[in-house]
């Protein structure tokens, strides 16, 4: 698994039209399955499938964080077989975690949109940086409610062992 520094933002925002933002470059939709693994060496460890209306893709992932925007993460695709081995050793105390992303590009930055299940008036939006400095311009057709970069409330991994309330 190469090594990749990934820097994002999220955001806490109002569940946008989401027919509108299919006109965005290079849109995708996909289904997500995460499942969560035993920590190894401060690490998170994670299996996904995700579903493409025209193909699937397994991957096993891990990250260590260096800071509450930065990480070091490390991805690989997986077979289907090998996914449901490691699907079987999720972590105790978590569940599978289902979303619906929506992926688009938007001057310059991969906007990344997830619909939680739990959540029926909100998502969760992160942007890709390129540093921590940055701060990214959304679409006007976003409604940002707050940022939540940092708040482990909001982390995937925390959500899928503990969902948190729905702000509005």
């Amino acid at each position: 698994m190469p090594n990749c520094l990934e820097t994002e933002r999220k955001y806490l925002i109002r569940k946008p039209n989401f027919e509108v933002l299919t006109g965005m470059a290079s849109y995708t939709v996909s289904e997500i399955e995460q499942i969560y693994l035993e920590d190894l060496d401060g690490a998170t460890r994670r299996v996904r499938k995700r579903c493409y209306p025209d193909k699937v893709e397994y991957t096993e992932n891990t990250k260590r964080r260096i800071s509450h925007m930065t990480c070091i993460e490390n991805e690989c695709e997986i077979t289907e077989e090998r996914y449901l081995e490691l699907k079987s050793q999720l972590a105790k105390g978590y569940s599978p975690l289902y979303k619906k992303r929506h992926t688009f590009k938007y001057l310059g930055y991969t906007v990344e949109i997830d619909e939680y299940r739990q959540f029926l008036n909100t998502a969760v939006l992160e942007v890709e940086l390129k540093s921590e400095d940055s701060v990214p311009k959304l679409p006007d057709v976003i409604e940002v409610i707050s940022e939540v970069t940092g708040d482990k409330r909001y982390s995937n991994h925390s959500m899928a062992k503990c969902f948190p309330k729905e702000p509005i």
